[in-house]
Order: structure tokens, then C-alpha cells, then sequence
């Protein structure tokens, strides 16, 4: 996965998703490729960020509207990793969405 993402001047929209996974892997490493994949291709999607240790992940998407962030909960192909999500891979999880007004890069 790349690292940061250059985004496009604000505004525009992160969905911050913070998760304590269960133990195992029980193929979520290759789910969470596919989702990205998927993601990827959605309308208004501007990119992905993320990062895990042993105890916490974080990614952060960024897509033009809220309409976008919509469509890309209700893709039937999501939704189903979501389930599985909630019932083997996530131990504790948060999402919270967030209208980004202003951003700063820094690139040696």
C-alpha cells in the first residue's frame, strides 16, 4: 500500500476506521487487499491510509462526498466483509467520519 496520500484541496471527506482484531487471521489480509482494490475503483474515492501493530489499526479513506462514503457502505461486496468483520475478525472497532477543511503536506 502506498504511504501518504496526496489529496486534492479541501473540502472533502475522511472516514477514519480505528479496530482491535480478534486472533488469528483467518483471511482478513487477503480481504483487506481486496477491499482496497475495490475501493479503489468507486466513484469519489481519493485514496487509503493505513497503519497496525499488534493491538490497533488505523486507515483512513478519503472520497470527494458524503454521497460517495454512501455508496461505497451500501457495495454489496463491502457489506459482506463487514459481516464477516463483525462476526471473526473484530475484536472492537470505531468509524467516524469527518469533512476535511484544511491540509498540509511536507515532502523532502
Amino acid at each position: 500500500m502506498p504511504g501518504i496520500v496526496k489529496t486534492p484541496d479541501p473540502p472533502y471527506y475522511a472516514v477514519i476506521f480505528a479496530s482491535e482484531r480478534t486472533e488469528g487471521e483467518k483471511g482478513y489480509g487477503i480481504m483487506a487487499d481486496k477491499m482496497v482494490e475495490l475501493a479503489s475503483k468507486q466513484k469519489g474515492f481519493l485514496g487509503i491510509e493505513s497503519a497496525r501493530d499488534q493491538d490497533l489499526g488505523i486507515t483512513v479513506s478519503y472520497w470527494d462526498s458524503l454521497e460517495s462514503i454512501r455508496m461505497w457502505k451500501e457495495n454489496s461486496a463491502h457489506r459482506a466483509a463487514q459481516h464477516k468483520g463483525k462476526k471473526e475478525w473484530y475484536q472492537t472497532f470505531s468509524l467516524r467520519v469527518g469533512k476535511v477543511e484544511r491540509h498540509s503536506f511536507f515532502e523532502m
